[in-house]
Parts: C-alpha cells; sequence; structure tokens
C-alpha cells in the first residue's frame, strides 16, 4: 500500500524532479501517488500538524498542482478550481508534503476569484491560473457605484466555502478565505492603466471607489465567511497596492487606509490581515527634488514616508505577525528586530522569480546566494522564536503563511533550489521557546 511518509524530504522533490524532466517512469509513479491522495488514501497524512520546536516552511502551491493535475488527468484550469473541492484540496496537501513542506497552507487564484464573483469577464488557459481580461474592463468612471452586492451562497463563494470545509476537515486547521484587497480588486476591474492615472489626477475618486467596494463587496464577502466559519481567518491580498508599484504614500493614503477603515480598524480583532504589500526598500530611497530654478545640483530630499512609518503601516492591517517578501529588498535583519519589538513571529518568503529555473542565468551562482539568503532567513526566524512570547503550539493551527515561506511554486520551479533551501530549514537546531 502507497504511503505518503514516503515522500517525505527529499524523497518527494527528487520524484518532482524526474517528473518534471519528463521521465515516464516518474510520470506514471506520479500517477499513483495522485490517484491515491484524490481517492483519500493519505488524509491521516493531513491531519499531522508541524511541529512546534522546528523552523518549518510553507508554500503556495496551487499552480503547480494545477500543472500536475494536467499532465496526469488533462484535467483543465476551469475544471479544477472549480468542481471537485476534495480532489482539488488533497492535491494541494499532496503537493505540499511532496516539496517537504510541514506546515500546510491553501491558496488558490484570489485575484481572479474576487473579481469573477462580480462579473469581470475571466480568461481560464488550459494548465494555467485564470485571470481577468485585461481588454474587458468591468467598471469604469461612469458605472463603478453601480456595483452592488452579489449573492454569497453560490457561484465562486460557494466553491471556496466548500474548499475551506474540506480543508478544516482533512486538516483541522481554521479555514482561511483569501480575497483582493480594495486596491487590487479595484485594478482587476476597472484596470491597472486608468487606475493608476486615477490615483495620480483624481486621488479622491480613487478612494471613493476603494470604499465602495469595501462596503459593497468585502466587508459583507469578510462578514459572510464569519457567519459561516466563526473561527476562520481572511486573508487580504494587495500586491497591485503595494509601495512598489503605487509608492509608499499613495500606499498609505489609499491602499492601506481602505483596508484600516474597514471594521472600524478592528479588522474583526485582527482575524482580518493583508501581508502581501512589497516593496519596502522604496522607502529607503532618495527621491530628487528639482529646482524651479536651474541649478547644476539636485538637492536630495528623504521620503516623506520612511521604513520604520512604512513597517508601522503594514503591522496595522497584520497585526499577528511580521512578514519579509523577496520583493521588499532590505535586510532580514530588520524584520528580524521589528518582529521581536513587537512580540510577534516572523515569516520570509522566497520569490517565485528566485527559484524559477527560466530566470536563472548562471546556476552556481544563484544556488550560492539562495543557500547564504537562506541560511539568514532560517537564522532570523529561530532567533524570533526564542525571543518573543509563543503559544505553546507555536501558531502550528493558524492557516497563515508561516517560517520560510515560498511565494509561488509552479510547473517552472527548478526544484534543486528548493531542495537546498529546505535543507537549511531540515539542519536547523530545534527552538528553545521562553
Amino acid at each position: 500500500m502507497i504511503n505518503l511518509e514516503t515522500y517525505s524530504y527529499p524523497k518527494g522533490l527528487a520524484l518532482l524532479k524526474s517528473w518534471q524532466a519528463g521521465d515516464e517512469v516518474a510520470r506514471e509513479e506520479m500517477r499513483t501517488v495522485f490517484d491515491a491522495a484524490i481517492s483519500g488514501k493519505f488524509d491521516r497524512n493531513f491531519s499531522v500538524l508541524a511541529p512546534t520546536n522546528e523552523v518549518h516552511s510553507t508554500a503556495s502551491v496551487h499552480m503547480l498542482a494545477l500543472a500536475i493535475l494536467h499532465d496526469l488527468y488533462d484535467i483543465n484550469s476551469s475544471e479544477y478550481y472549480k468542481t471537485d473541492p476534495y480532489r482539488y484540496v488533497r492535491s494541494n496537501l499532496t503537493v505540499s508534503r511532496l516539496l517537504g513542506s510541514k506546515k500546510l497552507y491553501m491558496t488558490w487564484a484570489l485575484y481572479a476569484f474576487s473579481c469573477e464573483v462580480l462579473g469581470q469577464k475571466m480568461m481560464y488557459p488550459d494548465k494555467f491560473p485564470p485571470g481577468s481580461d485585461p481588454d474587458v474592463a468591468l467598471l469604469n468612471k461612469n458605472n463603478c457605484f453601480d456595483l452592488k452586492t452579489p449573492k454569497f451562497s453560490n457561484g465562486i463563494p460557494k466553491i471556496i466555502d466548500d474548499i475551506l470545509r474540506a480543508t478544516e476537515e482533512l486538516t483541522g486547521m481554521e479555514p482561511l478565505l483569501q480575497i483582493s484587497a480594495p486596491y487590487s480588486l479595484a485594478a482587476d476591474i476597472y484596470g491597472q492603466e486608468p487606475l493608476l492615472a486615477d490615483v495620480v489626477n483624481d486621488p479622491e475618486h480613487v478612494n471613493a471607489l476603494l470604499d465602495h467596494l469595501a462596503d459593497k463587496v468585502l466587508v459583507p464577502w469578510i462578514e459572510h465567511h464569519f457567519s459561516v466559519f466563526p473561527n476562520g481567518w481572511v486573508e487580504l491580498s494587495d500586491a497591485s497596492g503595494s509601495p512598489f508599484f503605487i509608492g509608499p504614500e499613495n500606499c498609505k493614503s489609499m491602499s492601506i487606509r481602505s483596508i484600516q477603515r474597514m471594521d472600524n480598524g478592528c479588522l474583526w480583532k485582527g482575524r482580518v490581515f493583508d501581508c502581501n504589500y512589497r516593496g519596502d526598500y522604496v522607502a529607503k530611497v532618495q527621491r530628487k527634488k528639482r529646482s524651479v530654478r536651474r541649478s547644476s545640483k539636485n538637492k536630495n530630499v528623504s521620503p516623506k514616508i520612511d521604513l520604520l512609518e512604512l513597517t508601522d503601516l503594514k503591522f496595522s492591517v497584520c497585526q499577528k505577525f511580521m512578514m519579509r517578501l523577496e520583493a521588499d529588498k532590505v535586510d532580514v535583519s530588520f524584520y528580524r528586530d521589528q518582529s521581536v519589538q513587537r512580540n510577534i513571529p516572523l515569516t520570509t518568503g522566497i520569490g517565485s522569480g528566485e527559484v524559477d529555473k527560466n530566470s536563472i542565468d548562471n546556476f552556481d551562482i544563484t544556488k550560492t546566494k539562495l543557500q547564504h539568503s537562506a541560511r539568514e532567513y532560517v537564522a532570523a526566524i529561530k532567533q524570533v522564536c526564542e525571543q518573543i512570547d509563543l503559544p505553546p503550539d507555536n501558531f502550528v493551527r493558524e492557516p497563515w503563511p508561516s517560517h520560510l515561506y515560498f511565494e509561488d511554486v509552479n510547473g517552472e520551479t527548478e526544484f534543486n533550489l528548493v531542495e537546498l533551501i529546505l535543507a537549511e530549514v531540515y539542519s536547523c537546531p530545534k527552538i528553545q521557546m521562553k
């Protein structure tokens, strides 16, 4: 009888590498593994939580699971995401185990789902995640305030509810709803370029639009989630509203402001959070101020929002843990110290581009760099765990992305790099908690 424990780290990664390389024997073995997974033979394994005294990893794996199921069973994107919640959940949990992740984390194409529920025209490629059609925006400046509250008893909300029920049943972890934050939702249904133009030329309209989306869509959806899952959590995602894309000042006055306003700033006692604002380094970049008069020298002035203020803003919408994403480009020691000062855990991200096999020019250089970075991240996470007040279970039941977090893995991920990064996780000494 096949046993998922047979594929514990690094054996699962070896199988993924052989499958990715086109090995037919490995493909048949993968089919055997996923036949067993989908039929429920691994369910007991999924209920095993991560150890409380170890640094561990999590990963967003839905794109890799789609690539595998499309290859093995010719399941297309729409069928994968929308038709069989138990197949979806079991496949994603199996992929996490094959990667070597001890902390499970359930994700889906959240930006696509968030705008599809409102009627945005979508694109569903056969073997890639869905996305909104960029040429057909649902909203424009004339009709954007006509948007009504959708129903949450069918369609996409019901699909998500079913996925969350299956996840809670199989893992025992508390349900985590993942949907777009106001700014990113606006970008997907209003259009990135029109929205950016209004950010510059009509910021009052942008803020009114974000508040309308929050009031008519997101707050009712969150309230629905908590009515179905009283022990639930909500992860808002707002990559489009990040400092990297719209600057720290607009991130403060638009993206983060619109979230702070929800639930009168309480954020449902901290059970609603947004942890994916990226590009913190832009708060450290000095801007050039050009004088009206011509001058041979341009004076440099500091940004209005510095790194510490930006961190305070991010903490206001993510109160349970500190996140350092790859795109932040700020040394992990800063986030380590901020985590200790705020008495919250630290999560560090490995960007999808860092482990994408098509983005690697020199494998040896990339390998050395990632190994060094992973070692620093793991050491920082361990230091935080040993200095803050952790509960006895070290938050392993909470459904957040925690400790070392692979931001996205997919069919083009270089699994040799994943293996060497996880080697640092697995070789880390046990945590000596306070």
